[in-house]
């Protein structure tokens, strides 16, 4: 009977297992696997936070490399997507440095009069639909350019990530309690603006 559990669970494995394993042989299959499955949501992670299409391509495959280089370092435990955007964000952080900035939030400064690029709409929306898309898109991004980057962050990653309170806390390597508290005032600040909005 024992052999036939460790049968079963060695069957079953984890996709995260199964991805350890091959990011540890860098497999190159996988690894376009994974890129063609995350491209869209690591490119617009790195766009709002960058401001920059430029700077996000750039990141974007330093972020792959990185991937390819210290795959051995994916223990296979955690979600693939929480280690992809540990990586990346730290690639932004370490590129704010190198421009000799002092943080993130100056990297994000939107009184630069930079607003994050939205990324194109799907070619298969109705023209309608795209518009609506495109002016709410708009919309968005002007009051997430005017947050401050440290709640910025923690709503793309909350909303347009879909990551768990506690995975945030470890990407960003804060506390719960301060992850709550700056979803609560990015979400307040984000309400104060879409008023000021209203006609």
């Amino acid at each position: 009977m024992d052999c036939a559990i460790h049968l079963y669970a060695l069957v079953m494995e984890p996709e995260t297992k199964a991805l350890a394993r091959g990011l540890r042989r860098r497999d190159p299959d996988l690894l376009a696997a994974l890129i063609a499955q995350y491209e869209y949501r690591l490119f617009r992670y790195l766009l709002y936070l960058t401001g920059s299409e430029e700077a996000a391509r750039d990141l974007f495959q330093e972020t792959w490399l990185r991937v390819l280089a210290r795959g051995h370092q994916y223990d296979g435990v955690s979600r693939f997507d929480f280690w992809l955007f540990s990586i990346a964000r730290h690639l932004v952080i370490d590129a704010g440095r190198r421009r000799k900035m002092d943080s993130l939030d100056d990297l994000l400064d939107p009184a630069r009069g930079r607003s994050a690029p939205e990324p194109s709409a799907s070619e298969t929306d109705s023209p309608l639909v795209e518009y609506e898309n495109s002016e709410l898109a708009s919309r968005l991004s002007s009051i997430l350019a005017r947050l401050p980057a440290v709640y910025r962050e923690v709503l793309l990653l909350r909303f347009q990530e879909d990551l768990s309170l506690k995975e945030i806390a470890d990407i960003i390597r804060v506390p719960l309690s301060t992850v709550k508290s700056r979803l609560y005032r990015g979400l307040s600040a984000t309400r104060e603006l879409l008023e000021e909005q209203e006609p």
